[in-house]
């Protein structure tokens, strides 16, 4: 990729989509011709193969019934561990840590009712202020079933700013009643990368266990877990990875760790060729497929296949580096066309802790964003202030960020956002 030097005018814009090696994964996804889909952060856009994939296993249904499970296009028996497979290259770990299975909550339970195991003084979870709700209230509830106060023994860092955490205050707070920290990969607001091999290394010189997050990094930046010695993760695969609405999610744990007896069992924990043998004594599988609790939900990975087929293509270091140019494009396009229009970048401007989006942080973020999709623009607001944008490596070119900042140009020059409430939606 040559050197990046900006230019504020739409022919610049083209230039960088010819010179685009991912441009042709484009046609790939069914986009809109009076839409620019800025939310791929929230939920990916839907893709021919996903959906060729998904349309396979319905067709195994159809033909095969029961019989499914064994035969077909994809044998729904081993569709997580294969899914898992095709996943390990994007966490950096080893085919059998990983499995897709559960949801990002659920998996996280398993997690900590596996890893966490109070003893002593140390009783204590670790979290951080800035992390995504549904995270801390399973955190909460595993204290709770513990016995402890989680006013007490949950220990959130603080934020300097609001935007950020510092990685000296997280270290500093892993003190001798840490039993467990739990924190994120990138921060869901601001996009912030933490440094996950400083963290976890400083964790394990503590002998405290340390599991992260993925949600808002998996499929847009490179990871090194089983390198770093993460004992555990978890993730959904319906934002950058494009796996469907409510697609099944991800966990990682470390080889190191095989042969923990999971916290919260299931059938499909079962070792494959002992499922069925129907006997009362759990036999676990012997690597991260022994973290499953329940059946598959087959129709929601079947996406996936097709999904990840793109990424082994694509390759993920090549994903990043359109990730960080287009977003660095967006950022200077911001501040050149909307440098007195009270917004504020509220990501990182360094690279190496910036995520795959940009957020926006403007007094009237939530009708900010209403007058974008009256328009065409697809964006996302978090409370309370933030216009969250995510280009997305595999669909998102540069001309639809050039034509996405002249339209919020033009909402803010004519005010525009102002028929609308400061207020956001049910949903957001």
């Amino acid at each position: 990729m040559k050197p990046y030097s900006f230019k504020p005018d739409v022919e610049f814009a083209a230039e960088l989509d010819r010179e685009d090696i991912l441009a042709r994964y484009r046609d790939e996804f069914y986009l809109k011709p009076d839409r620019i889909y800025l939310d791929g952060n929230s939920l990916g856009l839907l893709s021919k193969r996903a959906e060729q994939t998904l349309l396979e296993s319905l067709a195994d249904w159809r033909e095969l019934g029961i019989d499914g499970w064994m035969d077909g296009n994809h044998p729904w028996f081993y569709l997580s561990e294969k899914l898992g497979e095709l996943t390990a290259p994007l966490v950096g770990a080893a085919p059998e840590e990983v499995i897709v299975s559960g949801s990002t909550t659920v998996n996280l339970h398993q997690l900590v009712a596996t890893f966490y195991k109070p003893e002593g003084k140390r009783t204590k979870i670790l979290a951080d202020e800035l992390n995504f709700p549904s995270d801390i209230y399973a955190l909460q509830s595993q204290l709770r079933i513990h016995g402890y106060d989680h006013d007490t023994h949950l220990v959130r860092v603080k934020s300097r700013d609001g935007r950020f955490l510092d990685e000296d205050d997280i270290i500093e707070a892993m003190t001798d009643d840490i039993a467990l920290v739990v924190l994120p990969t990138v921060l869901y607001r601001s996009g912030q990368i933490l440094d996950m091999e400083r963290l976890t290394r400083a964790a394990h010189e503590r002998g405290i266990l340390i599991g992260f997050d993925g949600c808002h990094s998996i499929g847009a930046i490179p990871h090194a877990f089983s390198d770093w010695g993460v004992d555990f993760a978890y993730w959904c695969n319906y934002k950058h990875l494009n796996g469907g609405p409510g697609a099944v999610a991800g966990l990682y744990v470390n080889s190191k760790h095989f042969g923990a007896k999971p916290g919260l069992a299931g059938w499909f924990g079962s070792r494959k060729d002992k499922q069925f043998d129907m006997e009362h004594v759990l036999t676990p599988a012997e690597n991260a497929g022994a973290y499953q609790i329940g059946t598959p939900h087959v129709l929601s990975l079947a996406p996936l296949l097709g999904s990840l087929e793109m990424f082994a293509e694509a390759g993920i270091q090549n994903i990043r580096g359109k990730s960080l140019r287009i977003n660095q494009y967006l950022m200077d396009l911001i501040e050149q066309e909307l440098g007195d229009a009270g917004f504020k970048i509220g990501s990182p401007t360094e690279d190496f802790r910036r995520g795959g989006h940009v957020s926006l942080e403007h007094e009237e973020a939530a009708r900010i964003c209403k007058a974008l999709k009256e328009k065409g623009i697809i964006p996302d607001f978090r409370a309370p202030n933030i216009v969250r944008l995510a280009p997305v490596a595999l669909y998102t070119s540069y001309t639809d960020v050039w034509n996405a900042v002249q339209i919020l140009k033009e909402i803010m020059d004519n005010k525009l956002y102002e028929k609308f409430s400061n207020e956001r939606g049910v949903v957001a």
